[in-house]
């Protein structure tokens, strides 16, 4: 993670005619500064056979590859790390499985997740969902945690943190105000017919929001 960073989170269920790796290869040319293969909706097997791909493409252009949720997908495809959720392997375990220079990101909502996730190891924290967001099963209801949210979760950890959820350029400015090193999208990204002009965008709301700090 950097003091400004674009951390971009694959779904091609999300994305608007172009393939995952299209979509990668033009947040890479807009400079995004970490990338995650999500694809839920795939089978082990699609995963592991895109991961090969973007881990091709990603470390060409030195491009952090991070895996969601699934440990030996991330060992499979020899990724940077791995993102673990609250039904996910512990970070312990993800450690030993992928040694101790893996990148291992933890997914967490208040100041008191984030303490035990530091405990436990992470490397970075994933906070939110800081907007509603229709890309994580979230009560409708639900408008997230806000920029307040994200600020509660700053005071109480000091590695980096990116903010998750509903996030676009129009409001990053606002998450990376309220001390996040950056932003974690889907949508902004991918449903974008450019995804380089898209990602490119974000990072200037990013830098916005830091020279708001």
């Amino acid at each position: 993670m950097t003091d400004q960073t674009v951390y971009f989170v694959t779904q091609q269920n999300y994305s608007g005619g172009l393939s995952t790796t299209d979509v990668v290869r033009g947040a890479i040319e807009g400079g995004v500064d970490v990338v995650q293969l999500r694809e839920k909706h795939m089978s082990a097997r699609e995963r592991y056979e895109l991961g090969l791909k973007l881990r091709r493409i990603t470390e060409e252009a030195e491009v952090p590859l991070i895996v969601d949720d699934r440990v030996d997908i991330a060992a499979a495809i020899d990724a940077d790390g791995v993102h673990v959720g609250d039904s996910d392997l512990p970070i312990e375990v993800a450690r030993e499985q992928l040694g101790k220079d893996a990148i291992i990101g933890r997914s967490v909502t208040t100041p008191e997740e984030a303490r035990a996730a530091v405990a436990a190891g992470a490397d970075y924290l994933g906070v939110g969902a800081v907007y509603h967001t229709d890309s994580k099963d979230v009560d409708p209801e639900e408008e997230g945690i806000g920029p307040e949210g994200v600020a509660a979760v700053r005071e109480a950890v000091d590695i980096p943190i990116v903010g998750i959820g509903g996030i676009n350029a129009g409001n990053a400015a606002d998450v990376v105000a309220a001390g996040a090193e950056g932003v974690a999208v889907i949508s902004a990204i991918a449903t974008a017919e450019n995804p380089k002009e898209a990602t490119i965008r974000l990072s200037d709301a990013v830098m916005t929001g830091v020279n708001r700090r």
